[in-house]
């Protein structure tokens, strides 16, 4: 018996093992268009990433390939930085939650 590979993220190139928190995330965002429009599965670290990063729009406009994202001067060196990681590497906001 074999057992599946491990899928490959396309942005931050490392597995993705199974039970590692992970998303699909659209490359069009679905309030601009892209419901129904191709996703691709990234780990959760990478996908939370990319929306701190980037507006809907930027996304839309002119972020809308992993190539293009990959590519961006402002993912790449949280690219770079998690590269470096395991790939069941989870991060945590340090300070715990803002007090309103």
């Amino acid at each position: 018996m074999t057992s599946d590979p491990e899928p490959i993220s396309p942005l931050c190139l490392r597995p993705i093992p199974k039970g590692v928190p992970q998303s699909l995330h659209h490359l069009v965002p679905k309030l601009k268009g892209g419901k129904g429009g191709p996703v691709v599965l990234l780990h959760h670290i990478c996908h939370k990433e990319i929306h701190v990063r980037f507006t809907e729009a930027e996304l839309a406009r002119a972020f809308n390939t992993v190539e293009a994202l990959g590519q961006s001067e402002r993912m790449r060196p949280f690219l770079d930085w998690v590269a470096r990681r395991p790939p069941d590497f989870l991060s945590r906001v340090p300070g715990g939650r803002r007090r309103r």
